[in-house]
């Protein structure tokens, strides 16, 4: 019997190694990832230059601590922030760490501006984290249950839904940001048109309130630019990273500009692990490879194939009701719980899977090639058709 909590409901298999796109599992049969990881293999497995840039930097320094200068976290949190548009970055580990940093941070603002009780607007089918504090903002009771009370301080609205966020900012006096992943990813792989997220910028603006984008599936080139709110044309006040940003390596960020920067200040926030030299030598490597091997490009136009090729061979199909996306962030969305496709696919040496119930998500690496993508395409095709004829 294991030892390992029983916290994952887990498919029965375990790798080994890993390529590119493909790994391995223990007893040597060879996949197709088109999940890396959940949106964290940027690189796919074992890209060379980052493989060796970790390990001279193992040898040399793995962790010192933020009670000391950190060469790494400067040139990251500048790539960053040029990048970004943003100002400042804060380091740490993991999505729901950022996330707890920015609703920290949109806390602190508004007892900045003298506001008793801050309150953020949040998303319906949103995913934050799992921490008491991101639970509590997600959007998603089925993960909720077990763990009241939840934190307060969060008014939830639909998701796309402007006049949702004016009549609560005509009755909420201690609104003091607004929360959203510009491509919700847990939720569905649900995104609106341009126009939505203008007119919540606008409303952010005549408020005062920041606009927080939590881009820790979206961003790192997911959707074919750096991140996902550069896909619709508006600049938040913070915005939250981790998963893709080390490839693997754990490391998240929450960037903050305009309104928001300048607020915290030594005390006001930490991480022991943060940020160490192994972590952003991982994510400065991340960086450089996407540039150098223009991955941003590659993302856009391998997820436009195969939303393309997607449509043309599903077409007319009953039961399937959209394919959406941005870049090699894509959603199937079926008319049906799908569940049952992740151990099909598993059967069929694929690597792919279902969230929000019926969505089938596909998350590849962002060096995914062409032949990649259709032999991605070529082996869900008869398995979606096979499911929904069953």
């Amino acid at each position: 019997m294991s030892h390992v909590m029983n916290t994952y409901a887990r498919l029965p298999v375990a790798f080994s190694h890993g390529k590119g796109s493909r790994v391995t599992d223990t007893e040597g049969r060879e996949y197709l990832d088109a999940l890396s990881g959940i949106a964290v293999n940027t690189l796919g497995h074992a890209h060379p230059k980052l493989v060796a840039a970790i390990a001279e930097q193992a040898g040399r320094l793995i962790h010192t601590s933020n009670l000391y200068g950190v060469t790494g976290q400067e040139k990251l949190a500048d790539k960053l922030c040029a990048l970004s548009g943003m100002q400042e970055v804060f380091f740490c580990n993991s999505g729901c760490e950022a996330n707890e940093a920015a609703i920290k941070l949109a806390r602190f603002y508004g007892h900045k501006k003298g506001v008793e009780l801050p309150t953020i607007i949040v998303m319906e089918k949103s995913f934050h984290g799992r921490t008491m504090a991101t639970l509590s903002a997600t959007g998603n009771y089925k993960v909720q249950v077990g763990f009241e009370p939840l934190v307060g301080g969060f008014v939830r609205v639909p998701y796309g839904d402007l006049d949702a966020i004016r009549a609560v900012a005509e009755h909420n006096r201690n609104i003091v940001a607004v929360m959203l992943e510009v491509i919700q990813g847990e939720g569905g792989i649900h995104l609106r048109d341009a126009a939505y997220y203008r007119g919540l910028r606008e409303i952010c603006d005549a408020h005062e309130w920041l606009m927080i984008c939590d881009e820790v599936q979206c961003g790192m080139g997911r959707t074919g630019k750096w991140f996902g709110y550069q896909q619709v044309g508006v600049q938040p006040d913070v915005a939250t990273l981790a998963k893709g940003l080390g490839s693997g390596v754990p490391i998240g960020a929450c960037m903050a500009g305009g309104r928001a920067a300048g607020l915290f200040g030594p005390g006001n926030h930490g991480s022991t692990f943060g940020g160490n030299p192994l972590a952003c030598t991982a994510a400065l490597t991340t960086l450089d490879c996407i540039e150098e091997e223009g991955l941003l490009a590659n993302a856009e136009r391998i997820g436009a194939l195969i939303r393309q090729c997607l449509a043309e061979g599903l077409a007319g199909t009953s039961g399937v009701v959209d394919i959406r996306g941005h870049g090699l962030m894509i959603g199937v969305e079926l008319d049906r719980p799908c569940g049952a496709l992740v151990a099909q696919g598993l059967a069929a040496g694929l690597l792919i899977n279902v969230t929000g119930d019926t969505v089938i998500r596909l998350l590849p690496p962002l060096n995914f090639s062409e032949a990649d993508a259709r032999e991605l395409v070529a082996r869900m095709l008869p398995l979606i058709k096979a499911f929904l004829a069953g």
